[in-house]
């Protein structure tokens, strides 16, 4: 008799995989069948978006760069905050931007160098490692999403916990499955309005926006730049691997299932939508949860991908000696090369 752990084994890995990446298939036409059926696992997005309504909460100026904390609206009747970095020294006028999306924890301020009480961190800054900061330093604008969930966007019952990182990802994303949503679809799409508010803004260059995630942030990070082509390259971190080596081995945050995602595609290729632009993956040799096998297993996938898409060179990755957190020189002197021109 097959263990409990053998059956279910068997039963993901013969899901269909139907939009799964052939080198059979015209790249465009695998592109958009699989963009396709990726949308509708997610839940679908809205056909018309709300006006974002910006409203400044505040202006600071800090060592090297103004942070402003700016509120808009993504869904009809849903509003988020986020942080917009504006570097002193911009690396050109107009100005690359970046996207940031944090992981669990705290929300926006733990990767902006603050506390979750908003006032600044002097103490450890843990495996986000401050790297919103680390981005405007190098001379991008940067906008750091409150990605729901966290932060100032948790249910009652969690603000008043007293607990800054505990979240509310299983109460909110059991609501949204019960809806025919996925808390995967309401992240990507609001990182979509962020997108737009950045481009509302006359010191980005809205032809050179990049994005940077790590852990759930690289989810986010991923699957953003896969369906919104604005994105012009995207650096995922402590994300990057395979279902089957990743999310399927061990117990992850309700926030990571999206129902039906199998019979579409491998993890790989979901990520291989964002070719022929940029792709740099962060892999630490001791990620406990996002191993390194698994990460080179996704890396060999998608360079057959890109190779098919005509630009295998757009392809990139970092294995560094470390676990679940961010690197960040190599990625960051990636991005300033495919977003600025600048070799390192």
């Amino acid at each position: 008799m097959e263990s409990l752990e053998q059956y279910m084994k068997q039963l993901t890995a013969s899901a269909a995989q139907s939009a799964a990446f052939c080198e059979d298939i015209p790249y465009g036409e695998w592109r958009a069948k699989l963009t396709a059926g990726f949308t509708g696992r997610l839940g679908g997005f809205p056909e018309e978006r709300a006006a974002l309504a910006p409203v400044l909460l505040e202006r600071v100026a800090c060592g090297g760069y103004i942070r402003e904390r700016i509120e808009i609206t993504t869904y009809e009747g849903l509003r988020m905050a986020l942080y917009l970095l504006i570097p002193e020294l911009p690396v050109s006028s107009p100005c690359p931007a970046v996207l940031a999306i944090h992981g669990h924890g705290y929300g926006s301020r733990e990767i902006t160098g603050l506390n979750p009480d908003g006032l600044e961190r002097t103490g450890d800054p843990g495996l986000h490692k401050d790297f919103a900061v680390s981005l405007v330093k190098q001379g991008f604008v940067v906008a750091a999403p409150e990605v729901l969930g966290f932060g100032d966007r948790r249910l009652a019952e969690d603000l008043e916990s007293g607990e800054p990182g505990r979240n509310s990802c299983f109460r909110l994303s059991s609501a949204l499955l019960m809806t025919g949503q996925t808390m995967a679809g309401y992240r990507i799409y609001e990182t979509m309005r962020a997108l737009d508010y950045l481009q509302l803004r006359d010191e980005v260059d809205s032809e050179r926006i990049g994005i940077m995630g790590i852990s759930g942030g690289g989810l986010v990070a991923g699957f953003t730049a896969a369906l919104d082509e604005r994105i012009s390259s995207a650096v995922v971190s402590g994300y990057a691997n395979t279902f089957e080596a990743s999310i399927l081995t061990r117990h992850h945050c309700l926030d990571n299932y999206i129902p039906g995602v199998l019979l579409e595609a491998e993890m790989p290729d979901l990520l291989g939508l964002i070719a022929p632009r940029g792709l740099f993956l962060e892999a630490g040799d001791t990620d406990h949860l996002f191993g390194p096998a698994g990460a080179r297993q996704a890396l060999e996938r998608l360079e057959q991908i890109y190779t098919a898409a005509g630009h295998g060179g757009q392809l990139g990755a970092d294995f560094f000696t470390g676990g679940h957190e961010i690197h960040g020189e190599p990625a960051y002197a990636w991005l300033l090369q495919q977003l600025a021109g600048k070799q390192d």
